[in-house]
């Protein structure tokens, strides 16, 4: 069974928001130097994020064709985080030097296969830090959210997953399609594994990597962050929500299809419901 945040730690406070982005942040000053117009959009600090975790920490960027985005991500990534991994899916743009640019220790890795689910896989099967983080490169995560996620992970949860839906947090991109398909698919995964989760179709998530096997990932597009849930619910891993701020995409098209994807996530759900076979195995001695 799933450990639900009580009423008190699932309102944890948001702290601040993130830096507006370049072509709204009203500068009425053009003529400043660049750098310090960078630094003005390093995160926002919140009071405990000099406690630096005594875990390490990657964070798994899969990215195709954000050139134009990865900088603005880049920039965000908090002092926490010892190692980055972009994971390229065969862009024709500059995505890889401008990571590579703006953040010189990148690794850079490129996945086996077309989709999603698989650049994440990839980019897990890379990561060597004990807790790993995921996000979109697109510029709809703040990195500097994830001081937040460490510290549920710190404090004895298996897998942090963000919600829009819970005090502090929200969505400035959300459409009403894309809302009415997560509400339906979160009523269903609610009512299979018997969980009280708030939001489902977001991934802006992290976990403790000894987790890995028992989160058995086989998905290859969108519905893997679905397949996360449902192999975290099943496995009995403690689950924590933290509010998360969903901005909206930076530049360029995204790559999701609500409906063809809203499907895929449907029938990862219905074919991963607790019974329907055996979940791996959690590490000996972690529970």
């Amino acid at each position: 069974m799933s450990t639900t945040l009580p009423s008190d730690v699932a309102r944890y406070p948001y702290a601040g928001r993130p830096p507006e982005h370049p072509e709204h942040n009203g500068d009425r000053h053009p003529h400043r130097r660049a750098g310090d117009r960078v630094a003005e959009r390093r995160p926002m600090r919140r009071a405990g994020d000099g406690v630096v975790t005594t875990h390490t920490v990657s964070l798994v960027v899969p990215a195709q064709n954000e050139a134009r985005n990865i900088a603005w991500v880049f920039e965000q990534i908090p002092r926490c985080v010892d190692e980055v991994i972009l994971v390229d899916g065969a862009s024709s743009d500059a995505t890889v030097p401008m990571a590579r640019q703006c953040l010189p220790t990148v690794r850079s890795v490129q996945q086996s296969g077309p989709g999603k689910g698989n650049a994440l896989r990839t980019g897990f099967a890379a990561a060597t830090g004990e807790y790993v983080v995921m996000m979109d490169a697109d510029g709809s995560m703040w990195p500097g959210e994830i001081p937040h996620y460490l510290h549920f992970l710190d404090h004895g949860f298996d897998f942090v997953k963000g919600s829009r839906c819970i005090a502090g947090g929200g969505s400035l991109d959300l459409t009403p399609i894309r809302a009415l398909g997560n509400r339906a698919l979160l009523a269903v995964v609610n009512r299979l594994y018997d969980a009280r989760l708030t939001d489902l179709c977001y991934g802006y998530c992290a976990f403790r990597r000894s987790f890995l096997d028992a989160l058995d990932l086989r998905s290859t597009g969108f519905e893997i962050e679905a397949e996360m849930i449902a192999h975290a619910l099943r496995s009995g891993l403690r689950i924590a929500e933290v509010p998360s701020l969903e901005l909206p995409r930076r530049s360029g098209r995204s790559h999701l299809h609500a409906v063809s994807d809203g499907r895929r996530v449907l029938r990862t759900l219905i074919a991963e419901r607790p019974g329907a076979r055996p979940s791996a195995a959690a590490p000996a001695g972690e529970r």
